[in-house]
C-alpha cells in the first residue's frame, strides 16, 4: 500500500507570539485569540484534533482525549514571510532574513527595472496591496504605468489592470523583476498583482497572481521526495513559493473553496507521497485586510470540510495541519505578525491524545514527513516520527 501524506498549511494561521515577536514589532500577536471572539469561529473538528490542548494555548475547550499528535511550534528561521515559512516546513532553516524595503525601493533598482522593463512606475511604497490599487488604479489606467509596491515582508509587488497591461505583459514585467532582484537586493518574492474594475472603489484583484520566488538555499524535502521517485504535488501557491523545485504535479487554485475542492478530488486519487496544500484566502483575503469576522468564517468553514475530507483518508495516510507564520487580523497592522503556528498530526497509525509540548523550528515537519515516508534526509530539526507512531 502506497504511504500519502496530506500537508495543509493554513497561511498565516498563527496562535500566539513568539519569544522574540517584539523585536519584529509583534508582542501581543495572536491570530486564533482573536479570531476566536468572532461569532463565526465554529472548529468542531480541530478541537476534536487537539488545537486547544496545545501548550499556551488560551482559547477554546480543551478536548478530554484529542485524536492527534499537537504541538506548538517555534520558527527557527530569522522572519516571518511566507517564503521562509514554507522553506522550514520543507525541512530548510534560513539563518539570513530575507531584504525588506519599509521605506520603498532604492531609486537605482526602480531606474533599472523602467529602462529593462520599458514602463513608468508608480507608488513604490509599503502598502496595503486592496488599498494600493484604489489609490493609483485609476492613474495607471491613464498612463499604463506599473504600480510598484512593497510591505513589511520581503516582496517586489507589481499591480496592473488586466485590460490595460495584458497578463503575458504583466508576467514578462514580474520576471524581469526576479532576474533582476539577486544578491544583496534579493527578495524573496515577486509577485503580479493583477485587477480588474473601471474606477476607484470598484478595483478588484483577480484570481490571476503569479508569485515568482527565490529558489530555497539548498534542497528541501520536496527534492528527496521527488528524487526517490515519489510524488510531490503542490496544491495552490506551493509550486510557486518553491519555483517549482521538487514538484512533480501542480495544482492550480486561488481560492480557498477551489484548493479544498481539488484537494478532495486528490485524496480519492491513488498516489505514493506528499500532497502540500496551501489555502490562502486565511491571509491573502482577511489576515490582511484586518477582517476578524472573515478569518474566523474561512476557519469554520475549513473545519466543516474536513467533515468530507477526513473520511476519505486511508490506513496509511497521514495528516499534518499547520501554518507558515501569523497576521492578526485584530491589531493594527495589516501585515504578517512573527508567532508560533500549530501542529496537528492524525492518521490511523499514530498517536491520539499525545502532546509533543513547544518544539524549536518547523523543519521537524519536513523531517518527518521523509521519515514516514522511508525517504533519507537529513532536514534542519530532526524527525517526530518515533513520538508520533503508535
Amino acid at each position: 500500500m502506497n504511504k500519502r501524506v496530506f500537508l495543509i498549511v493554513l497561511d498565516s494561521f498563527g496562535i500566539g507570539n513568539m519569544p522574540d515577536a517584539a523585536d519584529f514589532g509583534d508582542e501581543g500577536s495572536n491570530t486564533l485569540l482573536s479570531v476566536s471572539s468572532s461569532s463565526r469561529f465554529s472548529v468542531p473538528n480541530m478541537k476534536k484534533l487537539g488545537l486547544f490542548n496545545i501548550d499556551e494555548v488560551s482559547c477554546g475547550e480543551k478536548e478530554n482525549a484529542p485524536a492527534a499528535s499537537f504541538a506548538r511550534v517555534r520558527e527557527a528561521s530569522k522572519g516571518k514571510d511566507t517564503t521562509v515559512g514554507h522553506w522550514e516546513i520543507a525541512g530548510v532553516t534560513s539563518e539570513t532574513p530575507l531584504r525588506v524595503y519599509p521605506d520603498g525601493f532604492p531609486d537605482e533598482i526602480i531606474e533599472k527595472y523602467k529602462k529593462l522593463t520599458g514602463r513608468n512606475v508608480v507608488c513604490n511604497k509599503p502598502y496595503s496591496g486592496t488599498v494600493v490599487i484604489n489609490e493609483y488604479g485609476e492613474e495607471h489606467m491613464r498612463t499604463g504605468d506599473l504600480i510598484v509596491y512593497t510591505s513589511a515582508d520581503s516582496v517586489f509587488q507589481v499591480a496592473a489592470h488586466e485590460e490595460v497591461v495584458p497578463l503575458e505583459e504583466l508576467y514578462r514585467c514580474c520576471q524581469i523583476a526576479r532576474d533582476m532582484l539577486v544578491d544583496e537586493h534579493a527578495v524573496g518574492r515577486v509577485i503580479a498583482r493583477p485587477f480588474v474594475g473601471n474606477k476607484k472603489g470598484e478595483f478588484k484583484r483577480t484570481t490571476n497572481r503569479h508569485d515568482y520566488s527565490l529558489k530555497p538555499p539548498k534542497k528541501t524535502v520536496l527534492d528527496y521526495i521527488k528524487a526517490a521517485g515519489k510524488d510531490v504535488i503542490g496544491v495552490g501557491k506551493i509550486y510557486d513559493i518553491f519555483d517549482g523545485e521538487g514538484i512533480t504535479e501542480k495544482v492550480k487554485t486561488g481560492t480557498n473553496d477551489i484548493g479544498m475542492a481539488e484537494s478532495l478530488k486528490l485524496a480519492d486519487r491513488d498516489f505514493d507521497g506528499l500532497c502540500f496544500i496551501n489555502l490562502v484566502d486565511f491571509d491573502a483575503v482577511y489576515g490582511h485586510r484586518n477582517d476578524v469576522d472573515g478569518y474566523a468564517n474561512a476557519l469554520s468553514e475549513f473545519d466543516l470540510w474536513l467533515n468530507d475530507f477526513l473520511p476519505k483518508l486511508r490506513k496509511d495516510d497521514m495528516l499534518i495541519i499547520t501554518a507558515d507564520h501569523g497576521c492578526d487580523p485584530a491589531t493594527p497592522s495589516t501585515d504578517h505578525s512573527r508567532e508560533c503556528v500549530p501542529l496537528l498530526i492524525f492518521g490511523e497509525s499514530i498517536k491520539q491524545n499525545n502532546n509533543l509540548g513547544i518544539l524549536e523550528g518547523f523543519a521537524h515537519i519536513g523531517a518527518t514527513v521523509a521519515d514516514y515516508l522511508g525517504v533519507e534526509y537529513e532536514a534542519d530539526a530532526p524527525s517526530l516520527l518515533d513520538k508520533i507512531l503508535k
